[in-house]
């Protein structure tokens, strides 16, 4: 063998060791991508699994590193996918090529739950139907006249627009009928309403409307909701901000006592931040689905692509049932679906706006293996396992445990007061 024959065929050895060596390199590096993208919150109680906590819309990984929420704007072209694509499904295969293919069935009877039977003192720790009249701690009187509408009396309202366990409640009276000129700006973090009582003693959302005239208003704030329950110091910013509102007017003011509604409001937050979760179930290919064969399929079923960039299902009311996402939560536009091919996606069934039962989590499943059939994906969890007849066992037993809960203190899934809480 020649020097210079000896000298190629070393060079060659030197450029295969290092193509090996750099493709490992790449799929370490991508196989820890998969898995960051993979998760769409902290750990639930199931099996390993993740859940998504949306109750601040923000969800955070088991690092406590936050992981990007559904984007509402900033949707632009992304590049085509590709050597990452190759590694991806290569890893896919290999992982689901040494698995046998799992069955799923959704049985009636199991008897296997995720949680621990709740005590009995619990139960009654989350009863607000009987709860204390409110305290009013702060009467500001303006002027020495009388009052259209007695302050007290106003308390004692009960207005559909309301819920005195999460609304914190202001009530203004004035000397004298005015028109509504704006809307007062009260906070900048927490919803608030302004019903008002019209010259025919009847109450409507106040609306600055010319010629009509308003007695006296009720003033709602929405303490709890996704951003979390209001301090202290923003209820009492609010308070200071209605009465300047009430001494524009010329008005008597009276304020639920901040103590009092908190007492109320803590517990129901606790309960609101513990059952407001997501359930992900995740759908992915062994190589790649074409955006536009992916589209055609969602479609099929009832999904609808939203300007949020997800696939929604509506329910009879169109509003949205499920969604579908893409796995690493960028969005889905017309563009990319009709160009780009997709590793697969995530259907997520939100806890506290789909109707309770196992009836949905049922339909949920079978859309999820209508698709993962249709379009040849497989069912995994975050670490690229199929998922197993008994994790769906669990799961449902989950999502039923948490909607129960919801139910004894009277806020039904996908209902009015559920819409408010986790909106």
């Amino acid at each position: 063998m020649s020097e210079t024959t000896l000298i190629i065929v070393v060079l060659v050895l030197a450029v295969i060791l290092g193509v090996i060596a750099y493709n490992m390199y790449q799929e370490n590096k991508y196989r820890q991508q998969v898995r960051e993208q993979f998760g769409h919150s902290d750990k639930d109680a199931l099996m390993g699994s993740k859940t998504d906590f949306v109750r601040d819309g923000q969800s955070q990984d088991q690092a406590g590193a936050p992981i990007r929420p559904l984007r509402q704007k900033d949707i632009s072209e992304q590049e085509t996918l590709g050597s990452k694509d190759d590694l991806f499904a290569a890893k896919v295969s290999e992982a689901a090529a040494g698995k046998p293919d799992v069955e799923f069935e959704m049985e009636d009877d199991f008897t296997e739950t995720v949680i621990q039977p709740e005590v009995k003192p619990a139960d009654a720790a989350f009863d607000f139907k009987k709860m204390a009249a409110p305290v009013f701690s702060q009467t500001k009187l303006q002027g020495k006249r009388k009052l259209l509408l007695d302050l007290n009396d106003l308390t004692k309202l009960e207005l559909p627009w309301f819920d005195h366990r999460f609304d914190y409640m202001a009530y203004i009276s004035l000397h004298e009928a005015q028109e509504l000129h704006s809307i007062p700006r009260l906070s900048s973090r927490h919803r608030f309403q302004i019903a008002g009582c019209t010259m025919d003693d009847r109450f409507q959302i106040a609306e600055p409307i010319p010629s009509v005239y308003y007695q006296g208003f009720v003033i709602g704030l929405q303490a709890i909701s996704r951003s979390g329950l209001a301090t202290v110091q923003e209820l009492e910013n609010f308070g200071d901000q209605v009465n300047q509102f009430a001494e524009k007017m010329n008005g008597g003011l009276l304020l639920t006592d901040v103590e009092t509604f908190l007492n109320v409001a803590r517990p129901l937050d606790e309960l609101c931040a513990r059952v407001d979760q997501t359930i992900a179930m995740h759908l992915v290919s062994r190589g790649t689905v074409s955006g536009t064969e992916l589209r055609a399929a969602v479609e099929n079923l009832g999904f609808e692509l939203g300007v949020d960039g997800a696939f929604h299902l509506p329910n009879e009311q169109g509003e949205p049932l499920f969604s579908i996402i893409t796995l690493d939560n960028s969005p889905f536009t017309s563009s990319l679906l009709a160009n780009q091919a997709y590793r697969g996606f995530s259907m997520l069934f939100d806890i506290t706006h789909v109707p309770a039962g196992e009836k949905q989590f049922n339909r949920f499943m079978d859309l999820a293996v209508k698709l993962s059939s249709t379009l040849g994906l497989d069912l995994v969890n975050d670490k690229l396992e199929e998922l197993s007849t008994q994790w769906l066992k669990d799961v449902r037993s989950y999502v039923l445990a948490r909607q129960e809960e919801m139910q004894k203190v009277g806020i039904e899934p996908g209902g009015t007061l559920s819409k408010r809480l986790f909106s």
